[in-house]
């Protein structure tokens, strides 16, 4: 038997196996065209996804300002509670309600303004004056948020009321109070008259002290009375007509002693805060002891 030829068979096969290869190598490309465009869509996704955390965020950083900025009212810091300020005015046009009130020469300011000094008294009388309220206040408390004491006329708030603690405590108030103690209330009230007037370019023996002067001390305890809701703005002159001046002198420290109880100055335009300091004082005529008129 004659052998048989295996060359067509072979140059079939190896034609066949030419024309596999480079259809593999079309179908390659084309796998490989596909993941290069689902992983560039895919990149695309995650940076649209970034682009729009990043949108997203400065969107509620920006809604959050406008947040604070309405509903806080904080839009400039006057005295921030870290710093220490020996003497800062500000003067601002003196307002109308001075029209409709009997003027005294000398004493109605000429200017008005708000002053602001960590200069009137020390750290260390700050916290004797403290002790002074703390041991007074001990002696009743509001039930709301907010109870004062005052050593001029001798208000003291008793739950819902208030009382004279000379006559509710008669000769037990020598206990509590010391000579020294009141000494010391005469001379930083003073201290603060004098700063005023030099701020203000007037005489301190044409001022003269009216009530209500007190401690004040506030908490979160939700308000039993109008007398605990100390939040609403208001202005001194127009709820009491003889102040031309009013002063706070902060006997704690923001952040540190509480949170929140800036003292805020609502003006056209924007909020300007002062940020409570021991033995600062503002005028307002305000002392951080801070003041405005």
């Amino acid at each position: 038997m004659a052998p048989q030829r295996r060359a067509g068979p072979k140059a079939a096969e190896s034609g066949g196996g030419s024309a596999g290869t480079w259809a593999d190598r079309g179908e390659r490309r084309r796998l490989s065209s596909v993941r290069k465009s689902r992983a560039h869509q895919e990149s695309r996704r995650k940076w649209l996804k970034v682009a729009f955390l990043v949108s997203s965020a400065v969107l509620v950083s920006l809604l959050s300002w406008s947040y604070l900025v309405s509903e806080d009212g904080v839009a400039e810091v006057l005295a921030h509670y870290s710093e220490s300020l020996q003497d800062r005015f500000i003067e601002v046009p003196c307002s109308e309600d001075y029209d409709s009130h009997k003027r005294f020469e000398g004493c109605t300011p000429r200017k008005c303004g708000r002053g602001i000094t960590d200069a009137v008294i020390t750290r260390e009388e700050a916290e004797r004056i403290r002790r002074i309220a703390e041991r007074g206040l001990s002696l009743g408390g509001s039930d709301g948020g907010a109870s004062i004491l005052d050593l001029h006329s001798g208000a003291l708030s008793v739950g819902k009321h208030f009382v004279n603690l000379y006559r509710y405590f008669g000769d037990k108030i020598e206990e509590v109070f010391t000579e020294e103690d009141f000494q010391l209330y005469r001379d930083v009230r003073r201290r603060i008259q004098q700063t005023i007037a030099q701020a203000f370019g007037i005489s301190s023996s044409s001022m003269y002290l009216t009530k209500p002067t007190f401690f004040s001390r506030i908490n979160s305890t939700e308000a039993k009375t109008t007398h605990d809701e100390y939040w609403h703005p208001h202005i001194d002159k127009v709820t009491y007509g003889s102040f031309d001046y009013t002063s706070l002198l902060y006997l704690s420290d923001y952040t540190e002693d509480f949170g929140g109880g800036r003292f805020v100055f609502m003006d056209v335009g924007a909020n300007r805060t002062v940020e409570p300091r021991a033995a600062s004082g503002e005028f307002t005529a305000v002392i951080r002891s801070r003041m405005q008129a």
